[in-house]
């Protein structure tokens, strides 16, 4: 019940980030909105954090995964995958995303030696081609010496440092460090890695009142930050970072339903075969086989 419910928050809440991170961009430098982004979160990290007396101290080895973690999931990979959604529309920075799957799966396999199942294989290429068909439009239209190319490789390179930092948070898990504390931390690194890109990039420190920007900037900071990756952070740690990864192959069925909602997103053949691979996917990946077997051994 847990694992269900810090699955969907994960889905919903990130689901929607794409399209608020759209209202970050304008007036304020994006480094400079990260920067608003991190601290208000690192703050009501560590306002939790200290209100329930979790111990903060940490041996040095700890606080080198906490700048992994803070400079490869709050940090410059943001800052890669706001410059990526300049060139890319949300959509299709969704689906760059969405290959964190795939990278998880690799890297768990290629750090912790982990024998990933051959069912979260075939799930995840079904997630994949799904999220072909579910985009087909945008994808067929590309063109390769544009920059909505540049902009796909800059979202596939921080989303390769996104995976990277997920195996630091598996292995801070590993070592019974608690999701909270360890993203206190890694959002504070994050936080004053990000002030520093921006005070080298000679970034003004604007601020916009807009409402637009205010309401987006702090939804992305409690829900998009605080939230959401406590819950996504907590499903590597139980249910481990091949079948969390899932999770973000649905972001985009949340963009596409907002995008009906909000923007006339139009459905097509391609979008209703897409999703219907997403979810058979998504349930090849997250039914263990040992329950489907002793399932059919009850029924018989």
């Amino acid at each position: 019940m847990r694992s269900a419910l810090l699955y969907t928050l994960t889905v919903l809440i990130w689901g929607s980030t794409w399209l608020a991170i759209e209202f970050q961009l304008g007036d304020v430098a994006p480094e400079v909105s990260l920067v608003y982004r991190f601290a208000l979160a690192a703050i009501l990290m560590w306002g939790y954090c200290l209100f329930c007396s979790l111990s903060m101290r940490f041996p040095l080895t700890d606080h080198a995964f906490f700048i992994v973690l803070a400079l490869f999931n709050f940090g410059l990979n943001y800052l890669i995958l706001y410059k990526a959604q300049q060139y890319l529309t949300s959509a299709m920075a969704s689906i760059a995303f969405s290959t964190l799957l795939l990278m998880n799966i690799i890297n768990t396999r290629l750090f912790f030696g982990r024998v990933i199942a051959k069912r979260i294989y075939i799930g995840a290429a079904l997630g994949v081609f799904g999220l072909v068909a579910l985009f087909w439009p945008d994808i067929k239209t590309l063109d390769f010496a544009s920059d909505a190319m540049y902009g796909l490789g800059l979202a596939l390179g921080g989303t390769f440092l996104a995976s990277l930092g997920n195996m630091a948070s598996v292995r801070n898990s590993s070592r019974h460090i608690g999701v909270m504390q360890g993203n206190a931390w890694g959002m504070l690194y994050g936080t004053l890695a990000l002030i520093a890109v921006a005070l080298i990039r000679g970034a003004e420190f604007s601020f916009s009142t807009e409402p637009h920007y205010v309401f987006s900037l702090l939804y992305l900071s409690v829900f998009g930050t605080v939230i959401a990756f406590a819950s996504y952070f907590l499903l590597l740690r139980d249910i481990g970072p091949e079948k969390a990864s899932y999770s973000i192959v649905l972001f985009p069925f949340v963009a596409v339903v907002l995008s009906t909602m909000y923007e006339d997103f139009v459905w097509h053949t391609n979008t209703i075969l897409g999703f219907l691979l997403v979810i058979l996917g998504n349930a090849i990946v997250l039914t263990p086989v040992e329950k489907l077997r002793q399932w059919q051994v009850k029924k018989t």
